[in-house]
């Protein structure tokens, strides 16, 4: 595909397949880009419009990752037609609700019957060029801020397993439900050039394409990273999805990982997560200032590590050896 599609016939590919990013982004002028993305999957909850919400939040972090503002989407569902059509009903309205809330329309869509339920968005937004943050933005000495906790993947298979208790089910909808648009607003605000979503590559996969993307270390303090209620007592006792699975198989041997992190911990950081958080690469002279407005404009934020010069992923147990 590389090669089919070289970015210099292109010269207004801004984000393509050379560069790979959350979305794809397209120079409109000397001003403006467009950003697109497209996402869908199976449920991960049993109540339908939440899996539209969360579905919805899901396909618009991208957008939300490169620091855009979504404008217009497109629904893309497949449903079995032997299940209510109120099922599909629940879904989009858990869903077009989200993009309301976005600040955006959904103008169509396309249905194709399957067995399984799938459900996800086109997103085309609009981003500032000189505004734009990449996986390639992060510099040495910033701090890594991370706004959403880790182990979704855990816990909705937990979900599946029958396992998961009903206040542990409503802090996962809640969190997974909730739309990055205000800390990426924030983000952008604040000059921010490096910033990418937390999905399915997990905590560790995601940090590995950021390291590789922008020549850089990054270093995370495995005490300060923000966990799931339950999610470490799940892992325990085998609720891992496959994709978690995977991530750690794939990335174990290319991670420096204190010896300390025991399995579970290992597990939660490959975690596949849905509609996670932003990892955001903040300058150290606008940290606190950063911080502070998060806290006044409720926007959660963890600082759980730092960039340094250098390759790959080191996971350390010190906090003090942070900056």
């Amino acid at each position: 595909m590389q090669t089919i599609f070289p970015g210099h016939l292109f010269p207004d590919l801004i984000v393509g397949l050379d560069v790979p990013d959350d979305a794809a982004v397209w120079r409109l002028d000397e001003e403006r880009s467009l950003v697109i993305t497209i996402d869908f999957f199976p449920p991960v909850v049993d109540n339908p419009y939440d899996f539209g919400a969360i579905a919805a939040a899901n396909a618009l972090s991208d957008i939300y990752a490169m620091g855009g503002i979504p404008i217009l989407a497109l629904n893309i569902a497949a449903f079995p037609p032997q299940l209510p059509g109120e099922i599909l009903t629940e879904i989009l309205q858990g869903a077009a609700e989200q993009v309301l809330k976005a600040g955006a329309a959904i103008v169509g869509g396309h249905t194709i019957k399957d067995d399984e339920p799938k459900y996800g968005l086109v997103v085309v937004g609009t981003v500032a060029t000189n505004k734009l943050m990449t996986k390639g933005g992060f510099q040495p000495g910033d701090a890594l801020v991370l706004t959403k906790p880790i182990g979704s993947g855990i816990l909705t298979t937990a979900l599946k397993n029958e396992t998961l208790s009903p206040e542990h089910l409503d802090e996962v909808v809640n969190w997974m439900s909730r739309l990055n648009r205000s800390i990426s607003n924030l983000a952008t605000t604040f000059g921010v050039s490096g910033a990418t979503d937390i999905t399915g590559f997990g905590l560790i996969g995601h940090a590995m394409e950021v390291a590789e993307a922008s020549g850089v270390q990054l270093r995370f303090s495995y005490e300060r990273i923000p966990f799931f209620s339950g999610a470490a007592y799940h892992a325990m006792h085998g609720a891992i999805p496959g994709g978690s699975a995977d991530n750690q198989l794939i990335y174990q041997s290319r991670v420096e990982m204190d010896p300390g992190i025991d399995h579970a911990g290992r597990t939660l950081l490959n975690d596949a997560q849905t509609s996670g958080g932003l990892l955001l690469s903040i300058p150290q002279d606008t940290l606190q200032d950063f911080l502070r407005s998060a806290r006044e404009q409720d926007c959660p934020v963890w600082v759980i590590g730092d960039v340094q010069p250098g390759a790959g992923v080191v996971v350390t147990r010190d906090q003090e050896a942070l900056g």
